[in-house]
């Protein structure tokens, strides 16, 4: 994660598209924080559809749902409500 951290913000402050206010570490830590935090918003929401869809589990196994497809339909169902962007 650091390496692209690092090529990010070498290429704002060459370019001089920011003028930072802390120390580079600091920048550098702050920004592989937020990349990280975005990287995991579509593991989390995963999950929350995975948790959602056992209470179809019965359906599912007997064959009357397709886990695939209503695991699409839940997900982007969700990203519709909460105005995700992945």
């Amino acid at each position: 994660m650091r390496p692209i951290t690092e090529r990010i913000i070498n290429e704002l402050l060459e370019n001089e598209l920011v003028e930072p206010a802390v120390p580079r570490d600091k920048l550098l830590e702050g920004a592989e924080a937020i990349i990280l935090e975005e990287l995991m918003v579509e593991d989390r929401l995963n999950d929350e559809v995975r948790e959602i869809l056992k209470k179809y589990e019965g359906e599912i196994e007997k064959g009357r749902l397709d886990y695939r497809k209503l695991f699409d339909l839940t997900k982007q169902k969700l990203i519709r409500e909460r105005n995700i962007t992945l």
